[in-house]
């Protein structure tokens, strides 16, 4: 299947098929130099097998983690393409999840400012959300995506044969993301997760997400008004995220955590048992001051308030502005 996000300067299509990184040539122009970022967990056969489909090609392995998506790793990249000659009719791929695609793409928005860029996800999560729509972005001083750039990639392939390597953790935390769409946009998605087995719907779950985001970018390109919904679960998610001791979580995880205070008790009452159902997290011990205190810095912020999604009914949102104690009180019903 072809989805094309239709852009006024920077349209591009997302390939989904099965099977489709062995014939990544077919849609990626890699008759050049190619600097494939990837990571340590990802299977090496990936990269190398986009690497022998190019015409020169330089792989670069960062550690797996959020600490890699960082001004040293950022640096260190800029500097592997200039040590090998990279021009402007060069490009970029990524072939990982959600830290490589944005490193990776940030990269490829600022070396000489701007070389083509493709994202070749790896993880549900990158797959169904991260993949697309053109944000890019290293962290800061311990708060996340704050330095980046909106940089729409060349082309995207979704091949869900290479989730077979993930741990089943993972593609939770994945489908954190996908489930965050049902809730905002889609209510049929959200019966799927709450009837229907989600390993036998996955390419109907991919699909239907990347048709949601799709839709919410080609509307709202730079995120001045409809795409913020797709930050559901993030404020308070980012916030438990940036505490260090909390690293072990997954970033769909904190998501998951995130969405559950932004939900009316009705709708609530139905999201918990997906959450358990698909073994994501309903609590968890945190600082909350440490976590109000990064909510607070969040993009979205403006002073003391920031502004959050809502949803009161399954398949609707609202946006609601809201202080520092009615954050703290959110957080609350986390502990």
């Amino acid at each position: 299947m072809i989805l094309t996000v239709n852009l006024q300067n920077t349209s591009y299509d997302i390939i989904i098929e099965r099977g489709i990184l062995k014939q990544a040539d077919r849609y990626l122009n890699l008759r050049r130099r190619v600097l494939i970022v990837t990571d340590s967990g990802v299977p090496e056969e990936y990269a190398k097998t986009i690497a022998s489909l190019s015409q020169a090609a330089t792989i670069v392995t960062v550690e797996q983690g959020e600490e890699s998506k960082s001004l040293a790793t950022y640096e260190s990249l800029l500097k592997t393409m200039l040590e090998q000659n990279f021009t402007r009719k060069d490009c970029v791929v990524a072939v990982g999840g959600g830290v490589v695609g944005d490193l990776a793409g940030f990269t490829a928005a600022s070396y000489m400012r701007g070389v083509d860029f493709y994202n070749v996800p790896t993880t549900l999560l990158s797959q169904v959300d991260s993949s697309i729509g053109g944000k890019t972005a290293v962290n800061f001083c311990g708060i996340k995506n704050i330095v980046g750039a909106f940089y729409q990639p060349k082309c995207v392939l979704i091949d869900p044969d290479l989730l077979k390597t993930l741990p089943k953790r993972q593609l939770a935390s994945g489908l954190a993301e996908a489930l965050k769409m049902s809730l905002t946009f889609d209510a049929d998605l959200f019966r799927i997760f709450e009837e229907e087995s989600v390993e036998e719907q996955l390419d109907t779950i991919i699909t239907k997400s990347l048709m949601i985001k799709k839709s919410v970018v080609e509307q709202d390109e730079k995120e001045s008004g409809l795409r913020r919904v797709l930050n559901f679960g993030h404020t308070i998610g980012h916030g438990i995220e940036s505490e260090e001791k909390l690293h072990g979580l997954y970033h769909g995880e904190c998501v998951a955590l995130g969405m559950i205070p932004m939900c009316s008790p009705e709708v609530k009452c139905r999201l918990i048992p997906v959450l358990e159902k698909l073994s994501l997290p309903t609590k968890v011990t945190f600082d909350p001051e440490k976590t109000l205190a990064a909510m607070l810095h969040d993009k979205k912020a403006e002073q003391n308030t920031v502004t959050v999604v809502t949803v009161g009914a399954i398949g609707s949102f609202q946006m609601q502005k809201l202080d520092k104690e009615a954050l703290r009180c959110c957080l609350d019903i986390l502990r």
